[in-house]
């Protein structure tokens, strides 16, 4: 029977941890879309376009060839993004 409550324990606490680390990931997910809301005011503001990263003539080279999933890995390799950033922007030349 103690190892009953234990368990429950151990299981109450473990979705307590993650119910809370899930609420500061939000937190977070929202403070970092609201600064870069910001920044791109600043940046049409004063009239700056972000630079196009090296590389990505490969990129479009690839893309055009119908080489999709190479285009991604380039792109991803080149600029840092996640998979879905890759994949949306790929789709998007």
């Amino acid at each position: 029977m103690t190892t009953l409550y234990l368990l429950l324990a151990l299981i109450g606490t473990a979705a307590w941890i993650t119910a809370t680390v899930s609420q500061r990931m939000k937190a977070l997910e929202r403070r970092a879309d609201r600064l870069e809301h910001r920044l791109g005011l600043v940046l049409d503001h004063f009239d700056i376009e972000e630079p196009e990263p090296a590389g990505l003539d490969e990129v479009r080279a690839l893309a055009r060839d119908g080489r999709t999933i190479e285009a991604i890995r380039v792109y991803r390799r080149v600029t840092g993004a996640d998979l879905r950033e890759a994949k949306q922007a790929v789709e998007a030349l």
